[in-house]
């Protein structure tokens, strides 16, 4: 048992590494997200230091992995996907992808009445689906509003803000390449 103990939490830095590299990470940005400091994340990547809960929940958090996942915990075999909804200014964000960096897929709920747009800028590209309701999407000098079935995608260097256009409210697919990685359809006819 020890010995299988061991072997787990062996594997758990070249796991910590491969995460934070795919994400394009440093160490220091790593140790300011997490207030974990450099010197430790750096131990507990190269095996020196012992992975504790302590070090490894806001690791988890900051990946956007499951525990189980950094540790290497068997699967159950459900394969039933159980996202956890996170909730922020009134709009609820469930993920649907479980991986570090790249794109990431969303499913949002935008509450009704969010008030007067506040246009944002930050890195990344941003495509999303309207599910169900209306959206009212703020690109710049522009404003549309989005029925279900249609789509908008964007650089997130332009100023933009989006919410339920009415008193109900609207659900989105949103894809978000944190990089700036646009969306790409293939199709291919037969």
């Amino acid at each position: 048992m020890a010995e299988e103990m061991d072997e787990v939490l062996t594997a758990v830095g070249p796991r910590l590494r491969e995460l934070r590299r795919r994400a394009g990470a440093t160490l220091a940005s790593l140790s300011e997200i997490t207030g974990i400091s450099v010197s430790t994340l750096s131990r507990l990547e190269s095996g020196e230091r012992k992975p504790s809960l302590e070090l490894l929940l806001p690791l988890a958090r900051v990946h956007r992995v499951p525990l189980d996942e950094l540790v290497g915990a068997p699967e159950t075999g459900d394969p039933r996907v159980h996202a956890r909804p996170i909730r922020r200014d009134g709009r609820t964000y469930l993920p649907l992808t479980r991986r570090p960096g790249g794109v990431q897929a969303y499913k949002l709920i935008l509450p009704p009445g969010e008030g007067e747009p506040d246009p944002r800028v930050h890195e990344g590209y941003e495509w999303f689906y309207v599910l169900n309701g209306r959206v009212r999407l703020v690109l710049g000098e522009r404003e549309t509003v989005l029925k279900p079935g249609e789509a908008a995608e964007f650089d997130t260097h332009v100023p933009h803000w989006f919410a339920a256009a009415d008193s109900r409210p609207a659900e989105i697919l949103s894809l978000f390449g944190p990089q700036g990685e646009r969306l790409h359809v293939r199709a291919r006819t037969t």
